[in-house]
């Protein structure tokens, strides 16, 4: 496709990866396709999107039954499905990898969701695949809570590559960009006389979660009047963006420091910002709503397979991610005029996100322990 909006991305410095992953599109060659004509140049995962996958689907049917005369548990069952696959698309992208010089073609797996308040088990579990994935090319998918900061300064400091997922605040991000996390471990790495030029990891701020619990709270103080009321009508569809928008000056400040300077002449890479839930979830807006005001230089947007044709069909790339960067400040310093606190709004997300991820974990076991007994019987 001549014409293709999501190659014009790569003009102006964004990465496209997929958020999605399945037997199917691997088996099939749709995922190469996307590569090659699409220009996406890496993958995400997450256990929502390998319980649509494995549970929803027969397309492991075959793996299973053969796994489960070996009398493997579930757990292992699971391990290894989801391995397979990690592997196989880090093998798609590795050629990717090696002419970026390792600075793009990652597929991204996720510790157990179970673990993201459990500080020892994400760091054994985070060791442990990456391990058994053996690909350079492998981000091992963290949850940013207050427990995963020294994790993942540890995993990085260890040379394991690291997304950082679940970030919905600015001071979060902050910690993890800077002080407690990815920076912190660098100059462990320097510490320790361990090179810095093959590290890599994103920040994975999440976007329309952020508007889906803040437009209803700001819906019900329009009935009140006065001036939360005028603030509110102002605000909606706009404080997920915003929050992107100052989480890249943030970005940038971090980056252009003397700190992660001296760093720089080491080898080290920027920790990317990444923006994750990028489906638009109201039908009045538009479609690519999260993917049109957020493109900018050195960042990644992971969007699903569905937001990946809209805009295939009718995307309009420009640099909009630091466009009225003052309008951007008042959006964010109205919000709390109107009674709502944005740190307990994402405080509350958190709790949300690791919820939401635990539900279709558990989901998927229990269909598999379905599938493993009925194949051992």
């Amino acid at each position: 496709m001549k014409n293709n909006p999501l190659l014009k991305l790569e003009s102006f410095g964004q990465s496209i990866w997929l958020d999605f992953i399945s037997r199917r599109i691997l088996d099939s060659g749709d995922l190469l396709r996307l590569i090659n004509e699409d220009g996406v140049s890496g993958v995400t995962s997450n256990p929502s999107i390998f319980e649509k996958a494995i549970a929803e689907s027969n397309d492991y049917d075959d793996a299973i039954r053969s796994l489960a005369r070996e009398r493997k548990t579930t757990a292992a069952i699971y391990e290894k499905l989801v391995i397979e696959d990690i592997q196989r698309t880090a093998d798609l992208l590795h050629p990717l990898y090696d002419r970026m010089a390792g600075r793009d073609g990652f597929v991204s797996l996720e510790v157990s969701p179970h673990l993201a308040r459990d500080g020892a088990g994400t760091l054994r579990e985070a060791r442990h695949l990456w391990k058994e994935v053996d690909r350079p090319n492998l981000l091992i998918k963290v949850p940013g809570t207050q427990e995963g900061l020294t994790v993942i300064r540890q995993l990085i400091s260890e040379g394991i590559n690291v997304n950082v997922t679940l970030l919905f605040g600015l001071p979060r991000y902050q910690a993890v960009a800077e002080a407690e996390a990815y920076i912190s471990g660098l100059e462990m790495r320097v510490a320790a006389g361990l090179p810095l030029d093959r590290i890599s990891s994103v920040a994975s701020f999440f976007l329309s979660r952020i508007d889906v619990l803040v437009d209803p709270l700001l819906e019900k103080k329009l009935p009140e009047g006065g001036r939360p009321a005028e603030r509110a009508s102002q605000l909606r569809g706009k404080i997920a963006i915003a929050s992107a928008r100052a989480a890249y000056q943030l970005y940038k400040e971090i980056h252009t420091s003397a700190r992660f300077r001296k760093l720089v002449t080491g080898g080290a890479r920027p920790q990317r910002v990444l923006w994750a839930s990028t489906s638009t979830k109201s039908p009045a807006e538009s479609d690519v709503k999260y993917v049109e005001a957020l493109i900018g230089p050195e960042t990644i947007n992971t969007i699903p397979l569905e937001t990946l044709n809209a805009y295939r069909d009718h995307g309009n790339p420009a640099l909009r991610l630091e466009g009225d960067l003052e309008g951007t400040e008042r959006i964010l310093q109205h919000l709390p005029e109107t009674g709502i606190d944005l740190d307990t709004v994402t405080s509350q997300l958190e709790n949300e996100g690791i919820e939401k991820f635990v539900k279709p974990f558990d989901k998927l076991l229990q269909a598999l322990e379905q599938k493993r007994s009925s194949a051992q019987a």
